[in-house]
């Protein structure tokens, strides 16, 4: 993350992680460049997703810092869940924001800003996964039927809690994990993503769930307002 962050602050960095064609610098003759200028002035947290697209596509550097601050606290949460370290989960960050800012251009506006990032956030993880962690296939009849359709639920439990316990599975058991219980991908879907079969996709989120299961019946025995909910 260090790199990206760098590029955000810097007069030429940030030029690198834009489209070809795109400029980081506007004319002072631009007949667009009083209006940004009023832009600039408004409160980031005040700029509306249409600005900050508009900005980053104009070339305004600043609107691409305005739209890092307000999505990297929230997707580098999502990188965390699926990396096992955080320095894992900052290089997920990185790469999923080059992606942002590669491909915003061909953003069509027809979902919400955040889910599409966290979508490229999702996909930067498994090509990730894909590198560091060859996925080790599990027998497709070793789950139970009925946890597999199970709803996980979750309550009073910290973040860095469950931060924790779900850093702690084996790599591929993260990964189902998280595209099942929490970005609500079916195991068909998460199979063809991963390149596995769906009843695979099934055993891997049975035996995940069966771990922090565990993990979380300890963690309850002095919690009784704890939940894990069946």
């Amino acid at each position: 993350m260090g790199a990206l962050s760098a590029a955000l602050g810097t007069a030429n960095g940030l030029r690198s992680l834009l489209p070809d064609g795109l400029s980081a610098s506007r004319p002072a003759s631009s007949p667009s460049s009083s209006s940004a200028a009023v832009r600039h002035l408004t409160p980031p947290s005040q700029l509306s997703e249409a600005e900050l697209i508009d900005g980053c596509l104009a070339g305004s550097r600043l609107m691409q810092k305005h739209l890092y601050d307000r999505f990297s606290g929230k997707m580098m949460a999502v990188c965390l869940r699926y990396a096992q370290t955080t320095f894992e989960a900052e290089d997920v960050l990185q790469e999923g924001f080059i992606t942002v800012f590669n491909n915003l251009r061909g953003f069509r506006r027809e979902c919400p800003l955040e889910f599409w990032i966290r979508r490229i956030m999702v996909n930067a993880a498994l090509r990730q996964h894909r590198r560091n962690a060859p996925l080790v296939a599990v027998s497709e009849g070793e789950y139970p039927q009925d946890l597999a359709g199970e709803e996980f639920t979750l309550s009073n439990y910290a973040f860095e809690e469950m931060l924790a316990m779900v850093q702690e599975l084996a790599p591929r058991y993260r990964m189902v994990f998280n595209l099942f219980a929490i970005e609500g991908y079916g195991h068909k879907e998460i199979g063809e993503m991963m390149g596995i079969s769906e009843g695979t996709s099934k055993s891997q989120y049975s035996r995940a769930r069966a771990i922090l299961k565990s993990k979380l019946e300890r963690l309850d025995a002095h919690r009784p307002n704890a939940t894990f909910r069946n």
